[in-house]
């Protein structure tokens, strides 16, 4: 199954808006960070030319997600990275005994088929009744940056000087449809990058940008 990560920019003329089509999400991540002393979700003017608009920002398979997420729980609980041709039961196993870990991760701990990371900064995903009977829990892009940046090495990725990220889909992908091929890459870490680099690029343009990222 194919997922995109759209960047919604966080700019007064969408935000306060009455035609606002995150309104609800928003205020729903607002009430989770002022549960947690968290300030709100910021709102930033609209600077034409700087601000940009609600697009998608990279794209991948759901499994190359979770390749990414194993490696990453892996690596966070100091065993060994290896490469695997598929998701077996050693990932569900890993889950389920490293489940405190999973569930403190921002890139670990997210629904595959929605929720958001916003430009605030703590330290674990928040959750709540109503974030986990919708988009799943609250994840921070500081976080998810810090996570990137920790399993980079285990790829190869220098996460300082990374290769250039892969292009956004040309479309809206379907959930159904298979994802676009990610470019030819002779390492055995190969899905595992070609995620990182489109969760880097939405990453560092969501904090430049002052955007949210969201998953469909």
């Amino acid at each position: 199954m194919a997922c995109d990560l759209w960047l919604v920019p966080l700019v007064d003329v969408l935000c306060h808006s009455p035609d606002n089509p995150f309104a609800e999400e928003l205020a729903a991540y607002d009430k989770a960070l002022g549960e947690a002393g968290l300030p709100p979700i910021p709102v930033y003017n609209y600077m034409p030319g700087l601000s940009g608009d609600v697009a998608p920002v990279a794209g991948f398979d759901y499994d190359a997600l979770h390749f990414l997420r194993r490696a990453y729980l892996l690596h966070i609980c100091g065993l060994a990275v290896t490469p695997v041709d598929e998701l077996g039961g050693d990932y569900e196993q890993l889950l389920e005994m490293f489940e405190t870990t999973a569930q403190q991760s921002h890139l670990v701990w997210h629904y595959d088929h929605a929720g958001a990371y916003v430009p605030v900064d703590f330290p674990h995903p928040l959750a709540n009744d109503e974030l986990l009977e919708g988009g799943g829990p609250l994840g921070s892009a500081y976080g998810l940056l810090r996570e990137l940046e920790a399993v980079a090495p285990v790829l190869g990725i220098d996460h300082a000087n990374p290769p250039a990220p892969p292009a956004p889909p040309a479309r809206p992908t379907g959930l159904e449809e298979p994802a676009a091929p990610g470019p030819y890459e002779d390492n055995p870490f190969a899905r595992e990058r070609h995620v990182w680099l489109g969760l880097h690029a939405a990453v560092t343009r969501s904090l430049g940008q002052g955007s949210m990222i969201v998953f469909s």
